[in-house]
């Protein structure tokens, strides 16, 4: 019956290949490494939210997770330094007439080192007070040598007039001045890899787009985007922003978990070229598909058009167009009347309906 415990997991000859892989020893998944001819093997699930640690890389004699990266010894199953108590488990393996085998019923105890919360995971709590607008500027500009910006010019327009003539709080993020890191696809890996707060923010304390998640989740009742028109699309900065908000969409889809509750988007689009539909169309389904509401005519915008190259006239327009001023302010206005009915319940509540997708809870306990 002892015997039974031993699992044979393949040919030495062949296992040897690889440093590091995944095997399954009946139905546990194991991380099976293998370095100055010795065999060792760990659990194949990751202490953080699962991840598949064979399916990683080796370091050293460190496993290294392919999802956010954590590392654990290949032997002891310890974390790296300073994450010693974050401990997986471990097998022991032997080799008989040229095949491995793992004894299942060696496994050691499984240890998760206590992790402080992020800040931004605490719970979503309204304060009181006037309704808040952010504005977020998604235009590149040289720090050192600034240029007018016509979408910038009527963001600030707006967030003046939402402080002094509406009375509301606002702030406003220029995404240029903030220092952050791409998306690094964390969802393409699994959906689970893409985590609340994102896995980037998690890991990295300078990377700065906790500032936009630390407003759009937890501080405003309206966002307000401004963006130019770049090749008929929002700007470069936009997409990096967005792309990086998928740890906020994707919290509906795997944990049927809401975050931007009760707010409301609106949109500045500027440019010398046209598409403002186009523009204006991307925008709304981004921020649909996080659970934002709109007001009633949710953007404004200014386009000289396709053939309009003269960017010194356009910038003119804009600077001395009383129109798009009030524009800008009735925005503000509408959006925050939107947000108003939101927070004081006048909207009801009702179950998350995604265009037409359901959300699915993914159980993500580490198991063996």
């Amino acid at each position: 019956m002892a015997e039974n415990r031993w699992v044979d997991v393949g040919t030495v000859e062949e296992l040897k290949k690889t440093p590091l892989q995944e095997v399954m020893c009946g139905t546990t998944p194991i991380a099976l490494s293998y370095k100055d001819g010795v065999f060792s093997a760990i659990s194949g699930v990751c202490n953080h939210v699962g991840g598949p640690l064979g399916e990683g890389t080796l370091e050293g004699d460190y496993v290294v997770c392919p999802w956010h990266y954590w590392k654990f010894h290949r032997q002891t199953g310890r974390g790296e330094a300073g994450y010693e108590q974050d401990q997986v488990p471990t097998y022991a393996t032997r080799v008989d007439n040229g095949r491995l085998f793992i004894d299942r019923s060696s496994a050691t105890k499984r240890h998760k080192q206590l992790h402080a919360p992020h800040p931004l995971a605490r719970p979503i709590v309204r304060q009181d007070g006037p309704i808040r607008v952010v504005g977020i500027s998604t235009t590149t500009m040289t720090q050192d040598h600034p240029r007018f910006s016509t979408s910038d010019a009527l963001l600030d327009v707006a967030l003046e007039y939402a402080r002094t003539t509406l009375g509301l709080e606002a702030q406003c993020i220029k995404l240029r001045e903030l220092n952050f890191r791409p998306c690094e696809g964390f969802y393409s890996k699994s959906a689970l890899a893409c985590t609340w707060p994102c896995s980037i923010t998690q890991m990295d304390p300078n990377d700065q787009l906790d500032r936009v998640y630390e407003a759009i989740v937890h501080w405003a009742d309206v966002i307000l985007i401004s963006t130019p028109i770049r090749w008929g699309n929002a700007s470069s900065l936009y997409y990096k922003m967005v792309e990086r908000m998928n740890c906020i969409q994707n919290q509906e889809t795997i944990a049927n978990k809401h975050l931007l509750k009760n707010k409301v988007a609106a949109f500045i689009i500027m440019g010398g070229q046209d598409n403002v539909q186009g523009v204006a169309g991307q925008l709304m389904t981004f921020f649909s598909e996080v659970g934002c509401q709109f007001p009633q005519f949710p953007f404004i915008a200014h386009s000289r058009g396709w053939s309009a190259e003269d960017m010194e006239r356009n910038v003119s327009e804009v600077r001395h167009s009383q129109e798009l001023r009030e524009g800008a302010q009735e925005l503000v206005t509408r959006a925050a009347d939107m947000a108003r009915l939101m927070v004081e319940g006048q909207v009801p509540a009702r179950p998350l309906a995604r265009g037409g997708r359901k959300a699915h809870q993914l159980d993500s306990e580490p198991t063996g």
